[in-house]
């Protein structure tokens, strides 16, 4: 077993995405992004077969999809897509997001 302790990358900064490495492994990898107020994660996708989650640890924003499709995101909520679809997060205030993505990239 693995803890991990998402206090320590709670890092920010204001010009730009920081990305922190979680887990990876064979089956899965998670990634924890911290994106400032004002940036977007942009929309992408993967062709490959798979699904992720986006999970909003702290903050508010929107999840992105295809067609500029903007679904509203706060704090303890979670996208499930397929990796295949359109996918991004946008940053209204600070905003940590929590990816996992089964099978990792």
């Amino acid at each position: 077993m693995q803890v991990t302790d998402l206090n320590t990358t709670n890092i920010f900064d204001a010009k730009a995405m920081r990305k922190f490495l979680v887990h990876d492994s064979a089956w899965f990898r998670i990634i924890n992004f911290n994106i400032p107020a004002g940036q977007t994660f942009p929309v992408h996708s993967h062709d490959l077969d798979g699904q992720l989650s986006i999970q909003i640890l702290a903050g508010e924003g929107f999840f992105l999809g295809a067609d500029q499709a903007e679904i509203p995101a706060r704090q303890g909520e979670i996208l499930v897509c397929d990796i295949r679809e359109p996918h991004g997060v946008k940053a209204t205030t600070d905003i940590r997001i929590l990816v996992t993505i089964a099978p990792p990239l």
